[in-house]
């Protein structure tokens, strides 16, 4: 079906909504945080079909927004698939040599079950996920992997980790609800929505793009569009369920084109109440737990919106934002003189650093920028670093208006 409605609620959306702050921390928050995370991962193949173009009332772009929001499903259950592709090089073996130290068991001194690092494998590649919720204070997330299983479940003021592979058990309470545990990587449609919806703002393009089938439901499509040239998003398309207003399916195309960079999506799912038992959890006999207290550097609360990840690079001078909407970029100084150890004065470390990045220069001065399909981050030799979901022109351009 054609699109229903063009640009004309996007101004109405924007007034509703005008935390402006929040918008352009919600945006740093993942664009931040994957630059950190992106130089240890390998992006694969993009997942889901949508299949059936169902024949829906029509609705505007803006009661569409409203739906959404609008929307409190409580209680589901069902399946997940999401795909990741950053499009990465292969880094022949250095991400488990850099992710063996920070919590996925090896020779790292934390446990594998732990969720902040165990839910950063899914920054890369495909995965299948099973997820049930019955109000704010049991949910039950299950990571599917070849021949083991890695759940995080929350029942009351209990937060439970539990990686079957090596049989670790990460353990925490009084951390509140699972929409409290901000800290966690986003793993589902809403979760990715939200944020999309945060940055929503005069700089972009809301229209309602037909209709679809996700999971055997009926659903609107929600098509949203920067309206700016200099960034690399291209478009992000939301399914949303046309009964609950609930995001089935979340897809993130780049504007250089090709496959999504991000595609997530329920291929089943239920809103019947799951069983009790779902989120009932012991320690198997002979599991090792380890309690939150009990970490090596546990962290003393939740996270909010990325800012403690953002924080603590932003280094003496802080995290500053330059430019507005889709084509705005972070920028801190890390201190650091002399830029990235690449090239011979880096060692084996520094020749595959420089290999990765592309040597730049301007009124800044000179720098290297590392780029992903969606990412690019600009590392300069005086020690600043500028990152965003820009492409590498508009970085040089952003560190020399910095200047």
């Amino acid at each position: 079906m054609a699109p229903y409605e063009s640009d004309d609620a996007v101004g109405a959306a924007h007034d509703e909504h005008p935390r402006t702050g929040r918008r352009k921390a919600a945006r740093y928050a993942v664009p931040v945080a994957v630059v950190g995370v992106a130089a240890a991962t390998i992006g694969l193949v993009p997942a889901l079909a949508d299949s059936g173009d169902p024949d829906l009332p029509k609705i505007s772009a803006q009661q569409l927004i409203e739906k959404i929001a609008a929307s409190d499903v409580q209680r589901l259950s069902g399946t997940v698939k999401i795909s990741t592709d950053l499009g990465l090089p292969d880094l022949g073996g250095l991400e488990d040599g850099l992710m063996s130290g920070s919590g996925r068991g090896g020779s790292g001194d934390g446990s594998s079950a732990d969720p902040q690092a165990k839910l950063t494998e899914l920054v890369s590649g495909t995965h299948t996920l099973r997820v049930a919720a019955d109000g704010p204070d049991r949910q039950k997330l299950s990571l599917l992997e070849s021949g083991a299983e890695y759940s995080l479940i929350h029942n009351g003021k209990d937060v439970w980790g539990y990686d079957s592979k090596s049989n670790e058990v990460y353990h925490s309470t009084g951390a509140g609800s699972g929409k409290d545990r901000e800290g966690e990587p986003p793993a589902t449609p809403k979760d990715f929505a939200d944020q999309a919806l945060k940055s929503v703002d005069d700089t972009t393009s809301v229209t309602v793009d037909g209709t679809a089938q996700v999971a055997g439901r009926d659903a609107y499509k929600l098509l949203i569009r920067p309206k700016q040239s200099g960034t690399t998003v291209g478009a992000i398309s939301i399914a949303v369920d046309a009964k609950t207003g609930m995001p089935l399916k979340f897809t993130l195309t780049p504007s250089s084109g090709g496959a999504a960079v991000l595609d997530a999506g329920f291929t089943q799912v239920s809103f019947a109440r799951p069983a009790a038992s779902t989120f009932d959890f012991t320690p198997p006999k002979g599991a090792k737990v380890t309690e939150e207290k009990d970490a090596p550097g546990a962290r003393e609360h939740t996270p909010k919106h990325g800012e403690d990840f953002a924080g603590g690079l932003a280094g003496k001078d802080g995290l500053k934002v330059l430019g507005k909407g889709w084509t705005s970029v972070a920028t801190f100084d890390t201190g650091a003189k002399g830029g990235l150890p690449t090239g011979s004065q880096g060692g084996d470390l520094g020749g595959f650093l420089g290999s990765l990045g592309d040597p730049v220069s301007g009124k800044f001065g000179k720098g290297t920028v590392f780029s992903t399909r969606l990412v690019n981050a600009l590392i300069t030799d005086d020690g600043k670093v500028y990152a965003g979901t820009v492409t590498k022109e508009a970085l040089v351009k952003a560190a020399d208006a910095g200047k």
